[in-house]
């Protein structure tokens, strides 16, 4: 049960364009945007910061960012927010089995070195402290660029926020999600309504 009740999309006229855009992409508004719309400059804020990282132009592979964010909730251990990073995976053209191995990116054959070295990026910058060291940067400055780098740190930060909000307020999982977790999730130890 959330801890704060998500609004109604249509409780803040001036977030319709916002909803509208979360319909478009996902089929339904998220509940930790519902929730969010209490305070409508905190949605409008987040839908800015998400448009930068999520970009159509960007440089680093859609699918795979969404990976990165996976790994990073998973690290962090927020199941609202892993189950939305694989859905969105998926919905992006991810492979599924690409997505099932991510737990074993390290010695799965699916993944490259450069995917592997962002991979290890994404679980020690989510870590608690930060463990992202200067020999794992100069391995990403290896395989990234660093407009690459700054997009992957992006994801990371933007699922950071998302982590904390969606475990604080146990933001409850939509039924799209859920399926999609319950699916492809469950050997990575991911389970429904899991909060802190």
């Amino acid at each position: 049960m959330a801890r704060i009740e998500p609004l109604p999309p249509e409780t803040t006229p001036e977030l319709k364009d916002t909803f509208e855009t979360y319909r478009k992409y996902l089929g339904y508004a998220p509940n930790s945007v519902l929730i969010m719309q209490h305070r409508p400059k905190l949605v409008k804020a987040l839908a800015q910061m998400a448009q930068a990282v999520w970009d159509k132009e960007s440089e680093v592979n859609l699918g795979f960012k969404r990976l990165v964010a996976y790994m990073a909730s998973r690290t962090h251990g927020c199941n609202y927010s892993m189950a939305h990073a694989a859905e969105a995976a998926h919905r992006v053209g991810m492979d599924d089995a690409k997505l099932e191995a991510v737990t074993d990116y390290r010695a799965s054959p699916l993944f490259t070195e450069a995917e592997r070295v962002a991979l290890d990026f994404a679980v020690a910058a989510a870590s608690q402290p930060n463990g992202v060291t200067g020999e794992l940067l100069a391995k990403m400055k290896q395989h990234w660029t660093d407009a690459q780098i700054v997009e992957i740190a992006g994801v990371v930060a933007l699922n950071g926020f998302l982590n904390r909000w969606s475990d604080s307020l146990a933001v409850p999982l939509e039924p799209e999600p859920i399926a999609f977790g319950e699916k492809h999730l469950k050997r990575h130890g991911w389970r429904v309504g899991k909060h802190r």
